[in-house]
């Protein structure tokens, strides 16, 4: 039996370029920085003192004060993203299609906010103080299993962990999913908030963040030979996935389709790549064999492109291997660049900035980079964003644990 073809039809997204989608898709078009300095809590302390913050987010705006108080932020995020996408998407939830819509979604660290939150009330008060809803709000599943029950979705539902990759994942099991019939439609993607005292501390203690603290909006400079670490980010991303029939009886909208998934691990460390590149490599070559393309066709790239020594060198590495003479005539770009890194969430809001620029035929630069480094030598559109036919475009994922993760999303055929 053929595998059942899977359309995008529903974006929803907040970073720290906005609260929508399409602020975000703008910002990054306009080549807008979404970092700064971080105001939720001191950080004298820290040797990294700033990151993309959702500075416009506002809990009271989407929920009650009871809700709130009954949700992480990284659960408000995912469930503000479902709400816009589901909208988007123009479905029309009802007792005859709930069973057959899925949530499958990702996060790497979940409910960090309530963590500290209620080990500070341990500590300073006693067991006996402890919330009742400390549990339901920690849970990594919490943002799938609430979006389900906010929109009575009764398909598959579970959350993915793998780290900085988790929200590819997500994606990826979410179109076999509907390539396997198990559902029509599949609510995907990632939400992350790990802009917390303790977050920011343990990747401050890892070494692994910029400390440009004198001039933040540049700190975020992937593949540029003067950058010295990722920059955090928090946000969340849900792309509405469907079948092809499904969407079209409808009359939906499709932003592109999402063809194919390839997934490898290293096996090398558990927060250092591989060196020699094979590992994203196998994925790409995985996902565009998933997806029945050749590397002829791939037009455009987006990068996971953290920022790091390691990684841009190494995935520029990867992407030569698997795409030959192809990947100096194509298009690359990292997001991160102006967003920050959302780490299990940052999938997902490149797998939708992705679709978009199929949809759109444009793709967006990569900020800051003004001094090449000679080991990453591919076009990663410095300077202002670039039309471009985007006929197929690879979005690549890679993870602490050694998860590398790549997601092929194209034009309808």
């Amino acid at each position: 039996m053929a595998k059942r073809r899977v359309v995008i039809t529903g974006l929803g997204g907040l970073t720290s370029l906005g609260v929508g989608m399409d602020k975000t898709w703008e910002g990054l078009c306009q080549g807008k920085s979404g970092v700064g300095p971080i105001t939720r809590f001191d950080v004298s302390a820290f040797p990294t003192r700033f990151a993309g913050e959702c500075r416009e987010f506002a809990a009271e705006k989407f929920f009650t004060p009871i809700e709130a108080k009954k949700l992480d932020p990284f659960t408000q995020y995912g469930m503000v993203a479902a709400d816009e996408a589901l909208r988007d998407s123009g479905l029309d939830l009802n007792a005859s299609n709930r069973e057959r819509i899925g949530v499958i979604c990702g996060s790497g660290i979940g409910g960090i906010h309530e963590l500290e939150s209620m080990h500070s009330v341990l500590l300073e008060r006693g067991p006996g103080r402890i919330s009742p809803h400390f549990i339901p709000k920690l849970m990594v599943n919490a943002m799938s299993g609430q979006i389900s029950i906010r929109h009575g979705l009764q398909g598959t539902n579970f959350v993915t962990g793998s780290a900085c990759a988790s929200a590819a994942n997500a994606i990826g099991l979410a179109l076999k999913s509907i390539q396997f019939d198990e559902a029509d439609v599949v609510v995907s993607g990632g939400s992350e908030t790990a802009i917390t005292p303790l977050g920011l501390g343990g990747f401050c203690a890892l070494r692994a963040l910029s400390q440009r603290n004198d001039d933040p909006t540049k700190a975020s400079r992937p593949f540029d030979r003067e950058r010295d670490g990722f920059v955090m980010g928090d946000g969340a991303a849900i792309l509405v996935l469907e079948e092809l029939e499904h969407a079209k009886k409808r009359g939906a909208r499709i932003y592109a389709e999402l063809l194919g998934y390839g997934s490898t691990a290293d096996a090398h460390h558990i927060t250092a790549p591989k060196e020699d590149g094979q590992g994203p490599k196998r994925a790409i070559e995985l996902a565009l064999k998933d997806a029945g393309v050749s590397v002829d066709e791939v037009d455009y790239v987006n990068a996971h492109g953290t920022s790091t020594a390691y990684n841009d060198a190494i995935e520029t590495r990867a992407i030569k291997l698997a795409l030959g003479d192809r990947a100096k005539k194509i298009c690359v770009s990292s997001t991160k660049s102006m967003i920050g890194h959302l780490l299990g969430a940052s999938a997902a809001v490149e797998a939708a900035v992705t679709a978009k620029s199929v949809f759109h035929s444009v793709v967006h630069p990569t900020l800051n980079l003004e001094n090449p480094d000679p080991n990453c030598d591919l076009d990663y559109i410095p300077g202002a964003a670039r039309d471009c036919n985007v006929r197929v475009a690879i979005s690549n994922s890679l993870g602490f644990g050694g998860h590398n993760v790549c997601l092929v999303i194209g034009k309808v055929r």
